[in-house]
């Protein structure tokens, strides 16, 4: 049994076809079937029954495959912890998509003036996935604003942020100095997608306090949240650190949380057994430098009252 009957065992596992694990080893379909016979006749066990025309996995089956996830993990771990050991020249940086557009750009840039010889790869996607991918071995480091669920994954508050809500210069609540809670109810809402850490926040606040909110809009895209706050009367809840622009250019009214209930922390996040290399040092030693946004000063904003 070796590493790779493993993975073509996950494929037909994960795909339920042969035909379909092949194609995506890039191998053929005699070969899949040759390495799920030598399994079955190596642990002695049936790993799928064939029942017309179609795989269903077994009892057994199905815990080869639960061992087979966290095997090839740790070998995923233990080739790329080995190979930092002799090059430092790549770094796979995960970050959510509030991250992503309001501070991503301005770290990658500070890692190329600190390390011009440092390649970097970005994903940018919501908490959830870029969880996934650190617990796959396919990113090696990332910075989020949610939550991290899994205790394998390391996380590290490194960069200060608040959400605010905002709203149009003409929605009703502009003109109000504070803004009981419940009068958020009657209100249309533009939230992120589901997994996103901004939503949870803001979702578990309003739970708390026993206050419903219409959502009228979902949107991954920061531009079309933006849209619906600045030309459909919505309110978003929203990182302050994304309106830079529409506060400077007074094109939004903001509504802030007196008690700070909304601050949070970006989150520097790795896997546990991962070998935290120098690029790795590097990019929190720059994560350091990015305070707590300030342009908020001298603007006139409304405020949440709650009990």
């Amino acid at each position: 049994m070796t590493i790779r009957h493993l993975r073509i065992f996950v494929e037909v596992a994960e795909t339920g076809k042969m035909s379909a694990a092949a194609e995506h080893c890039y191998i053929s379909q005699p070969t899949v079937s040759q390495a799920i016979r030598e399994l079955e006749e190596h642990y002695h066990v049936r790993l799928f029954e064939r029942l017309s025309k179609k795989l269903y996995i077994t009892d057994a089956g199905q815990q080869l495959l639960d061992y087979a996830y966290k095997v090839l993990n740790q070998y995923d771990l233990l080739e790329s912890n080995m190979q930092a050991f002799h090059t430092d020249s790549q770094l796979r940086i995960g970050a959510t998509i509030t991250i992503g557009a309001c501070l991503l750009s301005s770290i990658l840039l500070d890692l190329k003036r600190e390390a011009p010889a440092l390649q970097t790869y970005a994903c940018v996607a919501n908490t959830s996935l870029i969880e996934k991918k650190l617990l796959n071995s396919e990113l090696d480091i990332a910075i989020v604003e949610g939550i991290i669920q899994s205790p394998d994954l390391v996380a590290i508050p490194i960069v200060e942020d608040f959400l605010v809500l905002a709203v149009s210069k003409s929605h009703p609540l502009t003109n109000q100095k504070e803004i009981p809670i419940e009068e958020l109810s009657r209100y249309d809402f533009v939230i992120r997608e589901k997994g996103s850490g901004t939503r949870n926040l803001f979702e578990n606040f309003m739970k708390d306090h026993g206050v419903p909110f219409r959502i009228t809009w979902e949107a991954t895209c920061l531009d079309a949240i933006k849209s619906a706050v600045l030309y459909n009367n919505c309110i978003s809840a929203i990182s302050v650190r994304l309106l830079e622009q529409e506060i400077q250019k007074d094109l939004v009214h903001i509504i802030k949380d007196k008690k700070s209930q909304w601050n949070r922390n970006f989150y520097l996040v790795y896997h546990k057994d991962k070998y935290y290399s120098d690029s790795m040092h590097l990019l929190e030693k720059i994560l350091h430098t990015y305070k707590c946004p300030d342009f908020l000063k001298g603007k006139e904003v409304g405020y949440l009252v709650y009990e």
